[in-house]
């Protein structure tokens, strides 16, 4: 099988390398940032497995960049990896249709389970970790943002301005404006609410 692999830590991909090429897989190429990721994959790769935050934006870039892969070559198999549990991001691959994957990181460490994942999404099959069903299954009022939205609301509570949020999402201040203005109203906060601001970084911190 020829598998692309785009993950920006070097010795995460290294070691995904080492196990797909040591179960007999090829893996034609491994990619740091969502452009490399976009550029090399082919009409002869069978399987994409991708990190969801990567360069350049250090926000849902791996995954934006799967998606849109998946958009020209529908059904193309793609497994997700993630540091932490996402489940809005795992809802939108699941959205995506089959052949897709969605990974806590740690797992990557339990080989047979790893390899039985590629295995799984390969073949056309959707495999989700344990914890991200869980969570999934666990309403949240954080669960009406959208990927970006997230994005927007977790550079926040790490003390970011709109102006510094922007620059890190490479994205307008009129786009990130709009991110939070779509924040405060889906987490109920109106304007006559006290300080919209420092009540939606509390709310997102609550879960995280």
């Amino acid at each position: 099988m020829r598998i692309v692999v785009a993950e920006d830590s070097v010795l995460l991909a290294e070691g995904l390398t080492r196990i797909l090429r040591a179960a007999g897989h090829d893996v034609t190429a491994t990619v740091t940032d969502a452009g490399e990721l976009r550029r090399v994959v082919s009409d002869e790769t069978d399987l994409v497995v991708t990190d969801v935050r990567m360069p350049p934006g250090h926000g849902d870039d791996g995954l934006r960049a799967a998606l849109e892969i998946r958009s020209r070559r529908t059904g193309l198999p793609v497994l997700v990896l993630s540091q932490y549990v996402a489940s809005a991001y795992a809802r939108e691959l699941l959205d995506s249709g089959g052949a897709v994957g969605y990974l806590l990181k740690e797992r990557v460490g339990r080989v047979t389970d790893f390899l039985r994942a590629i295995d799984t999404v390969a073949d056309g099959g959707v495999i989700v970790d344990p914890e991200v069903i869980g969570t999934m299954l666990r309403p949240s009022v954080l669960d009406r943002l959208t990927p970006r939205e997230t994005d927007v609301l977790r550079a926040m509570s790490e003390g970011c301005a709109n102006a510094e949020i922007a620059s890190r999402l490479s994205v307008s201040d009129a786009a990130v404006a709009k991110h939070v203005a779509n924040i405060f109203a889906k987490l109920d906060l109106p304007p006559q609410e006290g300080n919209r601001r420092v009540r939606a970084i509390l709310t997102y911190l609550a879960e995280h």
